[in-house]
């Protein structure tokens, strides 16, 4: 029998006096049944308390008290000062806004890209930044770029994953009054999700983890709303807020889904409540008939399985809608994807291939491209022209199929065109490939590839000269891939994209290969190619996707074209490639984390720094363990509840019991779908990955103190409303000072060294208290450094930061008034120490300024300057020498002192973009002297690269470390447009070159040491 409860109090609600049996499947007093159970009749000894039936109270959301209305909109104000607040700083790109706010920017131009996450939300971002008037010009290169300069409006994109992050704080609130706890208890969560540092922090950035959150919380609500409604019993199946709610949990999940794969743990939360409500309707043979039973599979396999598959589907629509022009992407995806894109169409080709067809080779495996040469020479190994692979359509990708024998009727190279009729390549034909804008033909031999210089691998060059027959080493055999071919006609001979096929080189019997390596600058970044002995199936398959042959035009020939893989096709492929990239993020990263320190929150993520500020992702302590220690104090309760029932116990005759295990136990319940799948990840995991899992965590949280305060009548504490209202109070109270004693790394504020040291209560909280000033009045009287697109803190390589550095130009005028300009000043010890700098190749970029000032050092503006040329004023060149140095975190270090040491270890550079060579003919004396530049350019490819104003290399300066001491005296090579190289051996501060910055780098390799 059911016991009223009595209201005590507000806090408690003025109407919680009733039964709050909210099981999986209630049954309806009124029932026959029911009355039957009441009367004493027919009524088991056992109960089964999932299936019993009992009063049950409807905690529809939408018939709130209107107090409730107003202290939900009190804290929805709250949260939006909390949210918003500078969400102006810091004014630069911030750690993953990099590649979210870059996808923006590709929407805009509708360039294809490929990224692991749906497409929901950066469609959404790309909205918000489109209505603000964004037309794509800005790319989010790099970390610390400006916004302010170019325009961006950033604070527009940023509002999206602010007002979501805004929208979380109701929606807690809301989904605790729909699982039946007070008031005070749905303040203390909104109130905990408000000041949480680590949900603030991540909200007002434009990044994905907002959005994220927002609609698990809402699938979240509208799922306790569901199991609200259906625990009413059958007089409220089927009913409009039943239908609702299903409904609403549906598109909740497809959103969810939308935004990040995170979203199948949420389904998997839905998926297996709903599959335990779907087993006790089975059992309860006597209120749920077969075809009642059958009624609620469809409602839920509509609502939970199609609804959300159909949302997912329409973002991915709009994706493909939105990217038609082909972009950094489309490399990802297979032939026939992208051919569907602007400008990667291609025309009908003749089906069939024959000797005297110019053709292009395109690897089916990797994605890679198309089989390429161009005119530049291995650095090692036999030193002959480069095989590759190159993802883009390029007149070098085509080679003229030949025979290996002279052709009847021709001369030469174009005498298989003249055989008539054409001869058509089958199965097991020997052919050789010529490259026609080199005159070389695709060759192998016993020797060591320059990368994979491994035994079962063998080099693939061009080889030869214009007019030279080849040799033997010229020869493949064609190898038809029956079980990959379409069409009987495609497996027995050559076919335009139907043939799938090996070429076997007969002299060795190895076959051409490629595989995910990519060849260093010298190679300009494509795919390796290789003969490989036994080489994997996959990375073997080649086919032929354009064929031009001089014979086969006209009507009657069969053309070919790829088939449109459509909507549907797109979609599939796009999925398995999101798959294999996200399961192949598996590189370490200087920020990331692993699953088991989320829950005692043992490292952030360090998003930013500069300016002595910092923005660092950490958590609010209080909440965080409060969340971690809730779930502790559910998995406790569960075992002593279950060793008790296994000795028999009637715990579960109590209904508090029974509510406490269900109610919390479902959030528990959640709080683990979205944790443990993460420790079967090998991928890069972060701090972030664990957001959605603390929302059911902090749930929980405010669920127990329910219990305790207003439900529990053994503690008493029920009847006391005015204890449990200060326990609130002043638990909320903690929350928000604790929040405030972090707030400076959630916002990017001033802070100072003590107050950061005075919370920094664990070692492994790895963010920088020696970046900060010692007082505030050292921030007003600092002048912030201008943005720069490396000036930021440890980025998503994380390795090196830098400031970018400028070269000031000084021009000073002269003429007949005499003018002269001052002296050059003598070298300070910022610029000593930036030459040696330049041993290692620690200087990031350079910029030049030129600047016009008078004798006394004056700028002058561009207006007198005319005005002085006009009249004849001639101006001569002065250099000026300015060095700025800057730890890993983009702070200013003085080096003006004696204390800093240079270090003679070597740095590791980037390389430089790789940039696809000319095909222009070449002298052989020129492209003799090129090869050892090119095989010394080999060495030195993690070298920092410099461009250089004179051919010869200067002598290092005479205060630079000896050479001995150096990594090394070896040239740095900077590569050109036409693939060569230029000897910069050293960079002369006299009166040629200034810089400005030297990069510090304690982590790794390190140019200059200062103790901060």
């Amino acid at each position: 029998m059911t016991t009223k409860k009595k209201s005590h109090n507000l806090a408690a609600d003025h109407d919680r006096g009733r039964s709050r049996s909210r099981s999986p499947t209630p049954n309806s007093p009124s029932t026959p049944t029911a009355a039957k159970r009441k009367g004493g009749k027919g009524t088991s000894s056992q109960v089964n308390y999932w299936s019993s039936w009992t009063t049950v109270k409807d905690y529809d959301i939408f018939n709130l008290p209107s107090g409730d209305w107003s202290i939900l909109i009190g804290l929805t104000v709250v949260a939006v000062f909390v949210r918003l607040f500078r969400i102006h700083q810091p004014t630069s790109v911030v750690f993953d806004e990099v590649h979210f706010g870059g996808f923006a920017t590709k929407y805009i131009k509708g360039k294809f890209f490929m990224d692991v996450h749906p497409p929901l939300a950066k469609l959404l971002i790309t909205l918000a930044g489109f209505l603000a008037g964004f037309d794509g010009s800005f790319d989010f290169k790099e970390i610390g770029k400006d916004y302010l300069e170019p325009g961006v409006p950033y604070v527009a994109m940023r509002l999206l994953p602010a007002i979501l992050g805004i929208f979380v704080v109701p929606t807690a609130f809301l989904t605790l009054k729909a699982s039946g706890c007070s008031t005070i208890a749905a303040v203390l969560g909104a109130g905990f999700i408000t000041f949480e540092n680590g949900l603030v922090t991540q909200s007002r950035l434009i990044l994905l983890d907002s959005p994220l959150v927002c609609f698990t919380a809402l699938t979240a609500l509208s799922w306790t709303s569901f199991m609200n409604q259906h625990a009413l019993g059958p007089g409220a199946w089927f009913g409009p807020n039943w239908w609702f709610w299903l409904a609403a949990s549906g598109l909740g999940l497809g959103a969810t889904l939308s935004v990040k794969w995170v979203g199948l743990f949420t389904i998997a939360w839905v998926g297996s409540i709903t599959v335990l409500q779907l087993w006790l309707l089975l059992g309860d043979t006597k209120q749920v008939s077969i075809q009642l039973w059958a009624k609620h599979v469809a409602a839920r396999a509509l609502c939970l399985i199609a609804l959300p598959m159909a949302f997912y589907m329409f973002m991915f629509w709009i994706h493909f809608l939105c990217l038609q022009n082909p972009g950094d992407g489309d490399g990802f995806m297979s032939a026939q994807f992208q051919s569907t894109l602007n400008s990667k169409q291609m025309k009908a080709v003749p089906a069939d291939v024959a000797y005297g067809s110019k053709i292009t080779l395109r690897h089916w495996n990797t994605q890679g491209g198309y089989l390429h040469s161009h005119n530049h020479m291995y650095p090692s190994g036999s030193k002959q022209q480069q095989i590759t692979l190159y993802p883009h359509k390029d007149d070098n990708n085509f080679f003229t199929v030949e025979n290996t024998t002279k052709p009847e009727g021709g001369v030469g190279i174009s005498g298989f065109d003249a055989i008539t009729p054409p001869v058509l390549i089958k199965n097991g034909d020997t052919i050789k490939l010529y490259h026609n804008p080199t005159h070389r033909r695709v060759h192998s031999h016993d020797v060591r590839p320059p990368v994979t210089d491994a035994e079962w691998q063998n080099e693939v060059s061009a080889y030869g000269y214009e007019g030279f027959e080849g040799d033997a080493n010229d020869y493949f055999r064609v190898e038809i891939i029956k079980s990959m071919s379409k069409g009987s006609v495609a497996k027995e001979r050559l076919r335009t994209i139907e043939t799938r096929f090996k070429l076997v080189h007969v002299m060795t019997g190895c076959v051409l290969f490629s595989h995910k390596v990519k060849l260093p600058s010298w190679g300009y970044e494509q795919q390796e190619v290789t003969c490989a002995k036994g080489g994997t199936l996959p990375n073997s398959v080649w086919f032929v996707e354009q064929n031009v042959h001089p014979q086969m035009t006209g009507p009657d020939v069969e053309m070919i074209n790829y088939k449109n893989p459509g909507f549907f096709g797109k979609f599939w492929e796009l999925q398995k490639v999101m798959w294999r990239t996200n399961a192949g993020l598996v590189d370490s990263h200087a920020w990331d984390s692993r699953p088991d320190s989320w829950p005692i929150l043992k490292r952030g993520i360090n998003f930013w720094g500069r300016d002595h500020r910092q923005v660092y992702l950490m958590g609010n302590p209080l909440i965080w363990y409060s969340a971690t220690a809730a779930v502790l104090v559910y998995l406790i309760f569960k075992a002593i509840a279950v060793l008790r029932w296994q000795r028999g116990f009637k715990d579960y005759d109590v209904e508090n019991f029974r509510r406490f295990d269900f109610e919390i136990g479902a959030n528990v319940l959640g709080w683990a779908f979205h944790y443990f799948p993460f420790f079967l990840m090998k991928r890069q995991l972060f701090l972030h990955h664990y957001f959605p899992a603390l929302f059911f965590g902090i749930i929980a949280v405010c669920q127990i103190w329910d219990f305790i305060f207003t439900r529990l009548k053994v503690i008493g504490l029920g009847s006391k409303p005015s204890i449990g209202m200060l326990a609130t109070v002043g638990y909320l109270s903690a929350s928000i000072i604790v929040f405030y004693l972090f707030s400076p790394i959630a916002y990017g504020n001033q802070w100072t060294k003590a107050e950061c040291k005075r919370v920094k209560l664990f070692t492994k909280w790895d963010w920088d208290c020696n970046s900060f000033f010692d007082t505030y009045e050292q921030y007003s009287k600092y002048t912030p450094a201008k943005s720069g697109a490396t000036d930021s803190a440890p980025s998503a390589s994380a390795a090196k930061a830098g400031e970018q550095h400028q070269v000031h130009q000084e021009i000073a005028p002269s003429g007949p008034d005499d003018v002269q300009a001052a002296p050059e000043p003598e070298k300070s010890q910022a610029a000593k120490l930036e030459d040696a700098a330049k041993l290692v190749g620690s200087i990031v970029s350079q910029e030049e300024k030129i600047e016009y000032r008078d004798q006394d050092g004056n700028l002058l503006p561009e207006e007198e300057v005319s005005k002085l040329m006009s009249e004849g004023v001639s101006f001569e060149t002065k250099f000026a020498t300015k060095t700025r140095v800057i730890d890993q975190y983009g702070n200013e270090i003085d080096v003006e002192g004696d204390d800093v040491d240079v270090v003679k270890e070597d740095t590791v550079a980037i390389e430089p973009e790789a940039i696809e060579p000319s095909t222009d003919k070449k002298d052989p004396a020129s492209e003799a002297a090129a090869q050892p530049i090119e095989a010394e350019a080999e060495k030195n490819t993690k070298s920092r690269n410099f461009e250089a104003e004179e051919p010869k290399a200067p002598e290092p300066p005479a205060d630079a470390p000896a050479a001995s001491d150096a990594p090394s005296d070896e040239p740095t090579f900077s590569t050109g447009a036409d693939g060569e190289g230029t000897v910069i051996s050293w960079v002369d501060p006299e009166p040629s070159v200034v810089t400005e910055t030297v990069v510090v780098d304690s982590e790794t390799e390190t140019v200059i040491k200062e103790e901060l």
